[in-house]
């Protein structure tokens, strides 16, 4: 594609309008994901009566987002990135008031939905870092990227900690206090979509199109292409593992945590907290992650984070009731995460071609709540069977396996 000076300077000027717009958004929608790792799991052990269902409402939520990504990515496609997002974020704004509902009623299917729904948001989260890629420069891309996971960090770290203040509207609005804070979830993924529907403009995917850099009238532009696509190109195939393991394990220890720290007499104020620090693990370096994958090369990074994956594992396994030692590991894991999913994400936008490219994003980000979801599903089996230390043996084991791959493949 060539550009006259004005045309790139003007182009500069949108990508820089379009990462403040999709940075803003993240803010307000990340309160969803935060709300439902710290009290979701807490409330399926309340409904059900058994922490065999803790990981229920996670897996919930991420096979929903593996539902939507796909959805989202066909809506992108066809009608760009704003009306996309925005769409997602209503969906998971009517997931919170029904998280209430259920709260409200006891009844367990409905949190369920409610979940699924609100994984529409952490979607929207998810394909936001390819959105900011679509007018990149490719030198910039997984700087680019890393910067809007970074900007979900004050909504997905204020997001747990609100359990305090989410008690007093609950008590408030007279609605069970775990649920309060769905309240404030509802609110900020109507104030992400309204920041979107309004300022995301001109749509950052639409105008690459009209540029010749991504369009696809082929039919590769649906989800099943896109897995093969994911298949057909080695790097590519070496992103999606890394991808696929870093959120399974992820998911599972993460949402398994806070009933272990429960059992073990932990107050909900120190889950909430453990929580943020693991978002933030996830988030606050995002930037740093980025600018070394663009460096170094997305590889070595995603061997680094899939390393840290593993160490937390460990030590998450041998926590038993010590909350510092479970702090460390979830922010170990935050950050392991952080460098493996930016690394690999970074290296899928590049493997593949313009053209197939949002297709190949939306059956990563699909496939990737797949493993989410099961992760989270088993992990409730784990701890209910093996415990808290099986689990973390077993992801570390996976982890240890992805790094056997990842290597073999980058040599």
């Amino acid at each position: 594609m060539k550009s006259c000076p004005n045309q790139t300077s003007s182009i500069a000027s949108t990508q820089r309008r379009t990462l403040w717009i999709l940075s803003t958004a993240q803010i307000f929608s990340g309160f969803g994901a935060g709300a439902v790792v710290s009290t979701g799991s807490l409330l399926a052990v309340e409904m059900t009566g058994s922490p065999a269902w803790a990981g229920s409402i996670t897996t919930a939520s991420t096979l929903g987002g593996a539902f939507a990504s796909a959805a989202l990515s066909r809506l992108a496609f066809s009608k760009g990135r704003r009306f996309s997002l925005s769409t997602g974020l209503a969906i998971a704004a009517l997931g919170s008031v029904l998280v209430i509902v259920s709260a409200l009623l006891s009844f367990f299917p409905l949190l369920l939905l409610s979940g699924c729904m609100i994984g529409f948001g952490a979607a929207v989260n998810l394909q936001a870092r390819f959105a900011a890629t679509d007018l990149a420069l490719p030198q910039h891309r997984g700087r680019d990227l890393s910067l809007i996971m970074w900007m979900s960090t004050v909504g997905a770290i204020a997001g747990p900690n609100m359990t305090g203040p989410g008690k007093l509207v609950g008590a408030w609005l007279g609605i069970p206090a775990l649920s309060g804070i769905f309240v404030f979830s509802a609110i900020g993924m109507v104030a992400a979509m309204a920041v979107l529907t309004v300022g995301l403009r001109p749509d950052p995917y639409l105008l690459s199109c009209k540029l010749g850099s991504t369009q696809d009238n082929s039919p590769r532009s649906r989800f099943f292409e896109g897995v093969k696509a994911l298949w057909e190109y080695k790097k590519a195939r070496v992103a999606l593992a890394t991808i696929i393991s870093s959120q399974a394990i992820m998911v599972a220890i993460m949402s398994m945590t806070p009933v272990h720290m429960d059992t073990h007499g932990a107050s909900i104020e120190v889950v909430g907290l453990t929580v943020s620090l693991h978002i933030a693990g996830m988030y606050a370096l995002s930037p740093v992650m980025g600018l070394l994958s663009d460096k170094l090369g997305p590889q070595p990074m995603m061997l680094l984070g899939i390393f840290a994956i593993l160490v937390s594992a460990v030590t998450a396994a041998f926590s038993y009731s010590s909350v510092p030692t479970s702090i460390v590991a979830l922010i170990l894991l935050g950050l392991g995460w952080s460098a493996s999913t930016v690394a690999a994400s970074t290296l899928l936008n590049d493997a593949v071609p313009g053209p197939i490219r949002v297709a190949t994003q939306g059956a990563s980000d699909a496939l990737m709540g797949v493993a989410g979801g099961f992760g989270g599903a088993l992990a409730g089996v784990m701890l209910a069977t093996i415990g808290y230390l099986g689990l973390g043996i077993v992801g570390a084991v996976i982890a240890g396996i992805t790094i056997v791959i990842v290597f073999s493949q980058s040599r």
